[in-house]
C-alpha cells in the first residue's frame, strides 16, 4: 500500500523503505533523456511506477545532469504543466524536481506535496517561503558547485562530515524561513560534485547523515559510479549496482530511494526489510 506524506516524514523512525520513482520530462536526461517528454509516454510511465510499488512520483523539467545547461520556468513550466493532473490523481505523492519557486508553485498548485531541490534553496530566495506558506515537504540536497561543472575536480577533507555540516546549516536557513522542521528531508546528493570515492564514503556513512534526525534520501540509480566499479557504460545494465547501493544505504539509515527501476527496488527493498524484521523477532524471543 502506497505510503502517506506523513508516513514517508517519518520513515527514518519506522525504517520503512519508501521507494520514489524518477520522471524526467526533459530531452537530456543522462539516462532516459527523451523518452518521456511526450505527454501521454509521462503519464503511462508514472503510471507504471505506480503498479510497481512507488509511494513517490519526482517530476523534473530540468536536467541536472554532469554539464547540463540551465532551463528556465516558462519552459519547466510547459513541459509539467500537461501531466500534473493525471499525475496528481494516482495512488502516489507528487514530488516536483526544480530550483525555481515558481515551477514548485505550479505543481503545488496542482497537488503536489513535496518540492525536491538539488540547490536546497540556493538558486531561489522564495523557495524556503513557498514551502513553508503551503506546509510542503521539502528536500535538501549537497551539491558541490552547479551542474555545469560539478564533476570538474571535486576535493574535499572530509566528504561525509562537509556534507553533514552543509546540509545541517541549510536545515537551520529553511527553517528559519519557517519551514517546519518534521517536513524536511536531506539528501547527499550522490554524483553531484562527488567522484567515486566521494559517493562510496558517503553511502558507507548515511548515520552520519541520519543523525540530523531528518529522513536520509539516496538517489544513486544508474549512476557513474556504478558504471566504474563494474565497467559497465551503458546506463541500463546498472541495475544491479543500483540495488547494492539502495540496500548498503538502508542498512545505514537511508530511507527514502530515488530510483529509475522501481520494480526491482521495491522488490529487493521488501525482502530485505521481511529478513531484518524477522532477526528482530528471534532477538526479541532469545532475549524474552
Amino acid at each position: 500500500m502506497p505510503q502517506t506524506l506523513d508516513e514517508i516524514l517519518n520513515s527514518h523512525r519506522t525504517h520503512r523503505p519508501v521507494v520514489m520513482g524518477i520522471l524526467n520530462v526533459t530531452p537530456d536526461s543522462f539516462s532516459d533523456g527523451g523518452r518521456f517528454l511526450d505527454a501521454p509516454a509521462a503519464v503511462a510511465q508514472a503510471r507504471q511506477m505506480v503498479a510497481e510499488g512507488a509511494d513517490i512520483i519526482d517530476v523534473g523539467a530540468e536536467s541536472t545532469r554532469p554539464g547540463s545547461a540551465r532551463v528556465g520556468p516558462d519552459e519547466q513550466i510547459r513541459r509539467i504543466e500537461p501531466i500534473l493532473p493525471e499525475l496528481t490523481k494516482l495512488d502516489a505523492i507528487v514530488s516536483i524536481d526544480t530550483t525555481i519557486a515558481e515551477v514548485a508553485e505550479v505543481a503545488l498548485d496542482a497537488g503536489a506535496q513535496i518540492i525536491n531541490d538539488v540547490s536546497a534553496g540556493r538558486d531561489d530566495a522564495k523557495m524556503f517561503g513557498l514551502a513553508a506558506s503551503r506546509n510542503a515537504a521539502l528536500i535538501l540536497m549537497h551539491m558541490l558547485g552547479r551542474p555545469k561543472t560539478m564533476q570538474e575536480n571535486p576535493q574535499y577533507d572530509d566528504v561525509a562530515k562537509e556534507v553533514r555540516d552543509f546540509l545541517a546549516g541549510r536545515i537551520k536557513a529553511a527553517t528559519d524561513a519557517g519551514v517546519k522542521r518534521n517536513r524536511i528531508i536531506i539528501d547527499p546528493g550522490i554524483g553531484f560534485g562527488k567522484d567515486l570515492e566521494h559517493n562510496l564514503a558517503l553511502l558507507n556513512n548515511i548515520g552520519v547523515l541520519a543523525e540530523l534526525g531528518a529522513p536520509v534520501l539516496v538517489g544513486p540509480s544508474r549512476k557513474r559510479f556504478i558504471g566504474e566499479i563494474s565497467g559497465r557504460a551503458d546506463t541500463s545494465e546498472r541495475l544491479g549496482g543500483t540495488i547494492a547501493a539502495c540496500l548498503a544505504s538502508w542498512r545505514g539509515g537511508a530511507s527514502i530511494f530515488r530510483v529509475h527501476d522501481v520494480a526491482a527496488i521495491v522488490q529487493a527493498l521488501t525482502v530485505a526489510r521481511a529478513i531484518e524484521e524477522k532477526d528482530k523477532k528471534r532477538r526479541r524471543t532469545d532475549d524474552g
